[in-house]
């Protein structure tokens, strides 16, 4: 039995005629009574009386008739299922975040958006540092990660959506020099550094030591913050000054000046990383909405500017 021969059926069912069954199918009346036939034989029983002016279903018709329609129905389902699998639009989704990353604005608005779009995916947030969220990308654990890249990072993967946040100066308020409206890096040399390790964000750190250097110093590390947004409160009790991306001014920590640098600053980059062999359509959607919905918050941006 094949789903033609149920299509076939249903269609002598509803117009009880083989004639404008046929027409209905696209093929001729006698291939149509020749189909139905065969699986009149295949079943052992006959679904339909003919009738000089028609036809009429038996009672094996009528008890097969609701049957037949569920099937088709069921069918009918699954190819939908498969194609909307097919273009993403169902599934699921595991994507990483390293803490910072939810500061910038365009990581929020990535993840509204597709979810928007895509209502059908099953979606999961984890946040991890940038190494582990790299890691567990490698062994199939996540599917995308929003990541501080570094030199040494993505060998193994392939990275889109590159953003950069500029970064600003972190001070405790009594510090002396917390009244200033811009300062150079050069006048944090000889202070106390707290950063984010460099095990859990080379990139992010390694960006911080360069801009130093740059600026003719080797900063002092005193501390290390065990998530990028304790660094303030660290900074505020005195244990040392630090380096951070502009978003994180956001996080209201009483005691610190956030800063902004003059001169040449170091940026945060942002990337969003794949599998290099990615074939997955969910995860094809999700770089292509990241992408279409940083291109908008640019635009808006150079239009309100």
């Amino acid at each position: 039995m094949e789903l033609r021969h149920l299509r076939y059926f249903m269609a002598v069912a509803e117009e009880l005629n083989f004639t404008r069954a046929a027409r209905k199918v696209g093929i001729g009346q006698p291939p149509l009574s020749n189909q139905i036939r065969d699986l009149e034989n295949e079943i052992g029983a006959a679904l339909f009386r003919r009738l000089s002016n028609g036809a009429e279903l038996t009672e094996a018709g009528k008890a097969f008739l609701p049957e037949a329609r569920a099937i088709l129905l069921q069918a009918e389902q699954a190819k939908q299922s498969a194609i909307r699998a097919a273009r993403g639009q169902s599934g699921r989704i595991r994507v990483g975040y390293t803490s910072s990353a939810v500061f910038n604005p365009v990581v929020p608005a990535i993840v509204n958006a597709f979810r928007e779009k895509y209502a059908a995916v099953e979606f999961s947030l984890e946040e991890a540092p940038t190494a582990q969220l790299l890691e567990r990308l490698e062994r199939d654990e996540l599917d995308a990660v929003f990541i501080r890249p570094g030199s040494g990072d993505g060998l193994q993967v392939r990275c889109r959506l590159r953003a950069e946040d500029p970064m600003i100066i972190v001070l405790p308020e009594r510090h002396p020099l917390s009244e200033a409206q811009t300062l150079r890096l050069d006048a944090l040399a000889g202070e106390s550094f707290v950063l984010f390790p460099r095990e859990a964000g080379a990139g992010f750190f390694d960006d911080i030591i360069a801009a130093c250097r740059r600026a003719g110093f080797e900063p002092q590390l005193a501390q290390s913050a065990p998530q990028i947004t304790s660094i303030a409160s660290f900074v505020a009790v005195g244990l040392g000054v630090s380096i951070v991306p502009t978003e994180m001014a956001k996080i209201n920590v009483p005691g610190v000046r956030y800063i902004a640098i003059a001169g040449e600053a170091p940026a945060a980059r942002l990337a969003l990383a794949t599998r290099r062999d990615e074939r997955s359509s969910i995860i094809r959607n999700f770089t292509a909405q990241a992408i279409a919905t940083q291109k908008s918050l640019a635009n808006n941006n150079q239009t309100a500017e």
